[in-house]
């Protein structure tokens, strides 16, 4: 007969003690089921917000380009328009009445008595502006030298926005810097700089800092200046009150609001119309610095899906009937994000 050892009943897990193990690992399990599920949730809420911003940049980045296409068609249009009629370009041409923020399925819909389609929430609007209707930097420089009667108008300028003129010297002698290359020993060919040694030639405003100019003072001539690839005149029938000033020597304020006056009127077809309103004597206004019509323009888009807004500003340059894009940017911000200008928008 098989010996047993005794049992000693104080060793067996108490079944109360058996039921608390089993709730606790059962708790265990539910949470981290619950985490990896959370998890999973996650993940997968994660790749539909990136699917969805990645469409909304897409379709923003089409329709957009869509608006710069329309833009350069209105322009292309003008154009023709000029070249039948003589005109020259002003501030009562369709291509200058911005577009005001309108619900985008408006455009699509076919019968204008329809709703537009609830699933397609964004709103369109810009504005067109003509760049010859400032003071182009590029014309600091002519043909490698300073362009003195230019570097007095953009003085003049600085003197009406309370700037220090002598920001318009050293910004000159930088931009004469960076435009040219360095000057090689007699009977060497012209090399161009080392690197680091001559700044990049800004191509927009706001790269004026490179050279030296203050953002206070950028900022400040952000409404009446700008950066053109090439020596531009300005355009009388859509420069402003400072412009004008500025640009034409002698010229005092209150004649230049009679100016504005007249061309509102009738817009200046020729220099001749301008002079004939000017009086005195007609030399004050040439070819080389002033003219009635422009081929710079710049294009603002601006798109609003939500609370999301995806700007575009684009340089456009017209010659003829053709109506080509220099450089786009394009920039993303929230709607209550938006500068006055954004907000005022414009094709512009």
């Amino acid at each position: 007969m098989t010996h047993r050892p005794p049992i000693h009943w104080g060793c067996l897990p108490h079944p109360r003690r058996q039921r608390g193990a089993a709730l606790l690992l059962a708790m265990l399990t539910v949470t981290l089921v619950a985490t990896l599920a959370s998890a999973a949730l996650w993940q997968q809420w994660r790749h539909t917000e990136v699917e969805q911003a990645e469409r909304e940049r897409q379709q923003a980045g089409w329709i957009l380009t869509g608006a710069l296409d329309w833009a350069r068609l209105i322009l292309r249009e003008d154009g023709r328009t000029n070249q039948n009629t003589g005109a020259g370009d002003h501030l009562s041409e369709p291509w200058a009445i911005g577009l005001q923020e309108a619900r985008l399925s408006s455009f699509l819909a076919v019968d204008k008595s329809d709703d537009p389609p609830p699933t397609l929430d964004a709103f369109l609007s810009g504005a067109i502006t003509d760049m010859q209707g400032r003071l182009n930097v590029a014309n600091l420089v002519d043909q490698g030298k300073l362009s003195e009667p230019d570097v007095q108008a953009f003085e003049r300028l600085f003197e009406q926005l309370g700037l220090p003129p002598t920001e318009v010297s050293a910004l000159a002698r930088q931009w004469l810097a960076a435009s040219q290359p360095a000057k090689p020993p007699d009977g060497q060919p012209d090399i161009p700089p080392p690197a680091g040694e001559v700044p990049l030639l800004p191509r927009r405003l706001a790269q004026l800092t490179w050279l030296g100019l203050p953002p206070t003072s950028v900022q400040a001539l952000a409404p009446f200046a700008t950066v053109l690839p090439e020596r531009t005149p300005v355009n009388l029938n859509t420069a402003g009150v400072e412009v004008l000033v500025a640009s034409i020597p002698g010229l005092d304020t209150a004649r230049a609001r009679r100016l504005l006056e007249q061309r509102a009127l009738r817009p200046f077809k020729t220099l001749a119309d301008a002079a004939a309103v000017l009086g005195g004597s007609p030399s004050a206004l040439q070819d080389r610095y002033h003219a009635t019509n422009s081929r710079y323009f710049q294009v603002l888009g601006r798109l609003r899906l939500g609370d999301r807004v995806v700007q575009e500003r684009s340089l456009v340059v017209r010659n003829g009937l053709d109506t080509r894009t220099l450089w786009r940017e394009r920039t993303a911000a929230s709607a209550q994000a938006l500068s006055p200008e954004g907000q005022a928008l414009s094709l512009q």
